[in-house]
């Protein structure tokens, strides 16, 4: 493989991990004191969901990367007038929910794009190869 196909092969996987780690720190506010153990682990793994749903879409990308692709940038695209406007209507700042949608909806559109880009740059790479290697 070139040297392109293989950073736009990682860059999408390496920043989706990255993006849902982002996003599992959200799950720590579940520890909070006056709760027991069980609560507590109970409210963590509840906030961990949505990461483990992301965590199941990255499986599918990594397989069928123009899926995962349309797939991540829906995610990204859709929920930021959702994230924007919670966002909002809690701080009533139009800069600080936009900057709240760059760090938390914006990197899975991102994700979406260049997992389009691979699957793509990958088709190309397998067009210029000649018939006769892939027929032995």
């Amino acid at each position: 493989m070139k040297t392109s196909v293989t950073i736009f092969h990682w860059l999408p996987r390496v920043i989706c991990i990255l993006a849902i780690l982002f996003v599992s720190i959200f799950a720590l506010d579940a520890f909070a004191p006056g709760l027991t153990m069980w609560q507590q682990l109970g409210g963590f793994f509840l906030h961990l969901i949505p990461s483990f749903i992301l965590a199941g879409f990255l499986i599918i990308a990594w397989k069928w990367e123009f899926i995962g692709g349309i797939i991540f940038m829906a995610i990204g695209i859709g929920l930021s007038p959702l994230v924007f406007m919670m966002n909002y209507q809690r701080n009533h700042s139009v800069g600080i929910s936009f900057i709240i949608i760059l760090m938390i909806t914006i990197p899975f559109a991102l994700v979406g794009i260049l997992f389009m880009i691979s699957q793509r740059l990958k088709k190309k790479e397998f067009s210029k190869i000649p018939q006769t290697t892939l027929e032995a």
